[in-house]
Order: C-alpha cells, then structure tokens, then sequence
C-alpha cells in the first residue's frame, strides 16, 4: 500500500463571522499517525475536511506529494476516511459495504472478491460477510468502516473520532488495533480527538489545535513534558500551572509569592509560566510543600489528592496507591526537584 506526504500552507476557512481556520500551516509525513487533539470548536474537524474535500478553504494550498488538491472533488483525492458514526449502508452486508468504493472505481469483479477478503481479514471479521450492520457490534461496525477505508488502497487516511461511541474498554483494545494497522500498512494518517489520552497511546506526532489555529507541533513526549503555553499544559493531562517571575539564576517567585527552584538561566524579571505534573512529586525535593488534604480519590494505582497547602496555593498530586488513603484534613508534606518542573514563556 503505498502512502503520501500531506502538506498544508495557510489554510483559512471562515462561516460568517466565524473563523474556523486561521493560516494553519502543517505537514505529515509518508507513513506518520498525527494526531489533531482540541476541544469541541477547536477546528479540528473543519480542518479534516478541507483535506478530505468536504469543504473548501477560503485560502491556503492542500498538497499530496507535491501535487495540489484543494479544488479536487472528493472522490478524486484517494483519501479514506472512517467517521464516528460509521457511515455503513444499513440494507447491505459486510461485503457490500467494504465492496462499494471498489465498485465506484470500477475494479473488476475478481479484484474486489480479493481485497475485500484481504481487507476484511487485516480487521478481523472473516466470517462475517453476510451480516447487515444491524447485527454487529459497535466495534464490528467501526471495523467493518476501517476495512472500507482502505480496501482501495488509499493514500492518506483520515479518523474522525472514530471510537467516540464506544465505551472506554473497546476503544482502548481499538485504538491498540488501528495503530498496528496503521504501522503494519505504513498509512500516512491523521486521527482527530478530544481526547488526550487517546492522542498520547495513537500518535507519533500530536498538534493541539484551540481557536482554528495549531499552537503546538511535537512528539508525544514532548507535548507532555514542554508545552510551550498554558493551553497546551492544561489540556494535554493534569497539570499544576503557575506564573512567576525570575528573582534570581535558576529561582522563580510565583505570584502568590512562593519561591520554587528552577532550572533556568532566565533574566531577573522575565516573566514564565511553572507547569509541575501531579506525578512528579515525591515525599522530598528542593521544593517542599506541606498541606492539607482537600480531596483524595482512590484510582486503583494511584491515589490523586489535591492539597492546600501554607502558601495558599492548591496542587494536585497523584501517589502511588501504597498503604492508607489519606483522610480529608489529614496533613501531608510533598516534594519536587527542580529537574521536574516546566518553564514556558508567557
């Protein structure tokens, strides 16, 4: 299966008052899984359908190898696509559905046979040509989707929160299935979600979209650990976020007037933003907080627990569920190293 290098340069998309898309600029290359991860209303969605065709930028260039597709019909695109809601013709059968954009090409009669079988076998429903999509389930169904988006061996594929309906146990065994299926056909693809966790088990590349513009590129890794603003901080797992100003080399004081040792080089007076991950604190470091316990939740692994602690300041903090839970009221002292905490410009 062959695979194509997207590009795209200032696409704009306004309705009405409304802009969608402000001069997003991105390029995904042959065989990567990027990720587009934003609210509802980030223009995530407006923006895979620029590229599937279902809408037309005001402005910008959409390119495939090279090759300029902005005003190309969807059906001309060579771009599978799998939507939340599945899209399956409930009166045809399995085969029927994955059959149809074979049909569309007009591919001989022997060939369709043969990529279906293929295709229905890469997603595990051989055996299941006959059923009507009223008698699979959920995950069958979005399945039987994913065959039909690639049985005519498309160039790019494009996943609209395809797993949304589903509950928590099957989108997770299916987010694991359509990665390796993914690496497994080497599909350049791009998967939109809100969902943050869902971007960090998918991705080789996350770009956090808010307001029709990408504020952040990256690797998983570093979309987690250096976020370059509060928003991606934020969305992109729990988080501690605070602002200060650096008072001397390698010092911030927080405005709530809590000094915390740092590694920066920063001058005195710049003003930065503190990301400090509720995992990364410890029962010591060169930052210690005592507190007392506001809320504590049980998650099976971890206990999260959110402190208020002498400064005034709130944290939350994840432990490792070892011994007792700790009470509401109960006092508990934490740490971190300087080495575990984020700086960003504000």
């Amino acid at each position: 299966m062959s695979s194509a290098e997207l590009r795209l340069e200032g696409i704009a998309k306004t309705f009405g008052e409304v802009v969608a898309l402000d001069q997003v600029s991105l390029t995904v290359q042959r065989g990567e899984l990027l990720t587009i991860l934003g609210p509802s209303g980030s223009g995530k969605t407006t923006l895979l359908k620029v590229v599937a065709g279902f809408e037309t930028p005001d402005q910008g260039s959409v390119k495939v190898d090279g090759v300029e597709i902005a005003r190309l019909p969807p059906a001309e695109r060579d771009i599978g696509m799998v939507f939340q809601n599945y899209a399956l013709f409930p009166h045809l059968n399995v085969r029927r559905n994955v059959a149809f954009p074979l049909e569309m090409r007009n591919t001989a009669k022997g060939e369709i046979e043969r990529r279906v079988t293929d295709a229905l076998n890469l997603v595990e429903l051989a055996g299941f040509d006959e059923r009507l999509p009223r008698q699979l389930s959920g995950g069958q169904q979005q399945r039987v989707a994913l065959a039909r988006a690639i049985v005519f061996n498309p160039r790019l594929l494009l996943l609209d929160e395809p797993f949304g309906a589903l509950d928590r146990k099957l989108r997770e065994m299916l987010q694991l299935e359509v990665r390796r299926l993914q690496q497994r056909l080497g599909l350049t693809t791009i998967f939109i979600t809100h969902d943050q966790e869902e971007a960090l088990v998918l991705s080789d590349r996350i770009a956090v979209m808010s307001k029709g513009s990408i504020l952040q590129i990256a690797s998983r890794s570093e979309i987690y650990e250096r976020p370059v603003n509060d928003f991606v901080a934020d969305f992109v797992g729990e988080s501690n976020i605070f602002h200060g100003a650096v008072s001397a080399q390698n010092t911030i004081t927080l405005d709530n007037g809590r000094v915390l040792q740092v590694r920066s080089d920063a001058t005195p007076g710049k003003r930065l933003g503190v990301l400090m991950r509720p995992e990364r604190f410890s029962s010591s470091g060169a930052n210690v907080f005592a507190g007392e316990v506001l809320e504590a939740i049980y998650l099976g692994a971890s206990f999260k627990l959110r402190l208020r602690c002498e400064s005034g300041m709130e944290l939350l903090v994840r432990q490792p569920a070892r011994g007792k839970l700790p009470a509401k009221a109960d006092r508990l002292t934490v740490g971190i190293d300087a080495d575990e905490l984020h700086l960003f410009d504000l």
